[in-house]
């Protein structure tokens, strides 16, 4: 059955239904100008000795009808401009209130997370609410640094994975120093492997941890800084922690290192890593792996690229198929980890593989590349990658044949 709309007319106005606050007010205003002046003329008809009763019945009736009509609009405008104003009120005290107004934990992060970036891309603070929701004591008025929990969500648990951070040592340490041997003994001599002793007698039983420079870019587009929050927060995130997984990877395996990050590299001719030699990939690896003092062999892991891999399984394989379906560590007898970047295996104990994040002063800003008109959310961060042990590791060969 079709609902029916109540009409009010009275000569051209007409109220169909619900009705804006702003089409009240003037509703009202022109019924009321209405009814003012036909309670005028009905004045003016009382006191005229030669008006009739039935014109000033007819007035009074159109007086009576006329404000039983005004007194209805005014009831409905009334009580729309009393929700208007409390809806406003609760609205303002929900900006004054901030992320305080958000219950959820998890989204009052989001929440926070979005804030900021908005805030960063605009240029403008980043409200003291935020930063608190962030973890950020803001001891440093909020000015320049990240907030802690941004921090770490990029750079402690990033989408991309960089392998490394399955066998590899992560710590977030300002001013990082540790000793390269965990234990000690009271024996000069308690050190059985005599390459560890000599490295540890030439460049000492400390690792100290650098800081070293390096900027990731995150790409904002318009639509994506007007979208919801949800989405700008997992755009940039996920952007931020695909540069950090990248270049940590970069750093570990590139073979010319940039200045100052020679001592990153596992190939870098600063660390010198032992390279043992073989005829083929798999004599390569086992014949490393074996050259290993059996403290790290026994917590040895291979890393390489997956085409190598391929190559030592079409050669044992020889036309059976089986060895196909087995997994690496049993073809190679230690756990395998597929790092394409890794141009030569490396094998050894990843414990001694260490990096370390100065968090504390990651710095954030915004720029555009002028050639796309694309907003960057860029976020400076100091980190450093320190090979505790040469003499952990080993790079595998293979003979080069004339």
């Amino acid at each position: 059955m079709k609902k029916q709309v109540k009409l009010l007319k009275l000569g051209d106005f007409q109220f169909f239904g619900q009705k804006t606050l702003y089409e009240l007010k003037q509703n009202l205003s022109t019924i009321g100008q209405q009814l003012q002046k036909t309670e005028g003329e009905l004045a003016q008809k009382a006191i005229d000795p030669s008006a009739s009763m039935e014109d000033i019945q007819a007035l009074q009736k159109s007086k009576d009808d006329l404000k039983a009509r005004f007194d209805v609009i005014k009831e409905q405008h009334d009580t729309m401009e009393a929700e208007q104003k409390a809806k406003f009120k609760q609205q303002a005290q929900q900006q004054k209130l901030g992320l305080g107004s958000v219950e959820d934990p998890q989204q009052k992060v989001v929440e926070a997370k979005a804030e900021m970036i908005k805030a960063v891309m605009k240029n403008k603070a980043i409200p003291n609410d935020v930063l608190q929701a962030l973890g950020d004591d803001n001891s440093t008025g909020g000015g320049k640094f990240l907030p802690k929990t941004v921090s770490n969500d990029i750079i402690a648990e990033p989408l991309v994975k960089n392998k490394l951070r399955e066998i590899s040592t992560f710590t977030q340490i300002t001013n990082l120093e540790i000793p390269k041997i965990n234990f000690t003994l009271d024996n000069d001599d308690f050190i059985s492997d005599k390459e560890t002793a000599k490295e540890l007698e030439s460049s000492g039983d400390l690792v100290s941890f650098g800081r070293n420079k390096f900027k990731v870019f995150s790409g904002i587009s318009e639509t994506v800084l007007l979208g919801t929050n949800t989405a700008i927060v997992n755009h940039v995130e996920n952007a931020l922690q695909s540069g950090i997984a990248a270049k940590e990877r970069k750093v570990a395996f590139v073979e010319t290192p940039k200045t100052g990050e020679e001592h990153m590299s596992f190939y870098s001719t600063e660390n010198a890593i032992k390279e043992v030699e073989g005829e083929d990939i798999f004599n390569a690896i086992t014949n490393a792996l074996d050259d290993l003092h059996e403290d790290y062999r026994d917590n040895a892991t291979i890393v390489m690229k997956k085409s190598d891999y391929t190559k030592i399984v079409k050669e044992l394989a020889n036309g059976n198929a089986t060895l196909y379906g087995a997994q690496p560590e049993q073809v190679l007898g230690y756990p395998v980890v597929f790092i394409d970047a890794a141009i030569k295996p490396i094998v050894g104990d990843f414990s001694y593989s260490h990096y370390n994040y100065d968090i504390a002063t990651t710095q954030f800003e915004r720029d555009k590349d002028v050639k796309t008109g694309i907003e960057q959310f860029v976020v400076t961060a100091w980190f450093d990658h320190q090979i505790k042990l040469k003499s952990a590791f080993r790079i595998a060969k293979v003979i080069s044949t004339p």
